[in-house]
């Protein structure tokens, strides 16, 4: 099945089973189209890793899979979730569509979401009128590129200055400076993230006027949080980006070629920053 525009309530299995270009997916095109196919043909399955993160999302939101913590009577004398006991009842919450962590995990959940809820801009975005989880369908019309994106949280654009929010909730620093170099790695590029959502949103309203903020929370106590808007230079180069990568999405689909890292007989450069920090250039 395939959708169109804005879809409320979808579940989240049936969003990321849909063919058409991820912020994810688009992101790793952009490192080399056969990361992107190995992703497309391989989904993900459920990893631990992504517990917290989901869970304080649902917590936050308000919406998503519930909770549940493993008894500790089912767990190694060590701690561990390795017994036969404690497998069974994590298999059988991920079958319920819960997501089962230990105790700690549960209360460290609870506080990272409250830390988020009790910073005043931080709740202000999340209580404004709209939807979260909001997932948003369309296609490129410059490349025909069926393009898709999911809105942690999606505000209703009839109230005074609203804003689309980006929930971030494994960083190890939140602090501007940190944040900002997060925002550049080539295997995030959220500047890349927010053009294609905003893109995304834009050809399925013809609203092209929606901005976004990013609220980072700490994954560490005392769980800091930080509300951040890009510059329009990240804005810039995210819409380079995303061109860049629809375009190639679209040669490498009509071919059927999904090529990896290009073949080169040129000299390495060294990065600009060794260059900088060597006295190299000024």
């Amino acid at each position: 099945m395939s959708y169109t525009g804005i879809v409320h309530g979808l579940d989240e299995r049936l969003y990321h089973s849909d063919p058409a270009l991820s912020s994810t997916g688009l992101v790793k095109l952009l490192q080399a189209p056969a990361k992107y196919k190995h992703y497309r043909d391989n989904p993900e399955p459920a990893k631990k890793a992504y517990d917290v993160g989901s869970a304080v999302h649902g917590k936050v939101l308000g919406v998503g899979a519930p909770v549940t913590a493993i008894p500790a009577e089912y767990l190694a004398v060590n701690g561990a979730a390795s017994t036969k006991g404690a497998r069974a009842f994590i298999q059988g919450a991920r079958d319920a569509g819960k997501i089962p962590v230990k105790q700690a995990e549960y209360d460290e959940i609870n506080a990272i979401a409250e830390s988020v809820l009790a910073h005043p801009l931080a709740r202000s975005l999340f209580e404004q009128a709209g939807q979260a989880e909001a997932s948003v369908f369309a296609t490129d019309p410059d490349t025909g590129v069926p393009i898709r994106c999911r809105f942690d949280y999606l505000p209703d654009f009839t109230v005074d200055d609203p804003w689309c929010v980006d929930l971030k909730t494994s960083a190890s620093d939140a602090s501007p400076e940190a944040f900002a170099r997060t925002v550049a790695k080539p295997e995030l590029r959220y500047d890349v993230r927010q053009e294609h959502y905003l893109q995304t949103y834009g050809v399925a309203t013809g609203e092209f006027m929606a901005r976004m903020r990013f609220v980072v929370v700490e994954k560490t106590a005392p769980y800091l949080v930080g509300v951040y808007e890009l510059a329009p230079e990240f804005a810039d180069m995210g819409r380079r980006q995303i061109r860049r990568a629809y375009e190639t999405y679209a040669a490498c689909t009509a071919a059927d070629l999904w090529p990896g890292y290009p073949t080169t007989t040129e000299p390495l450069q060294p990065p600009t920053w060794l260059m900088f920090s060597e006295g190299v250039i000024a």
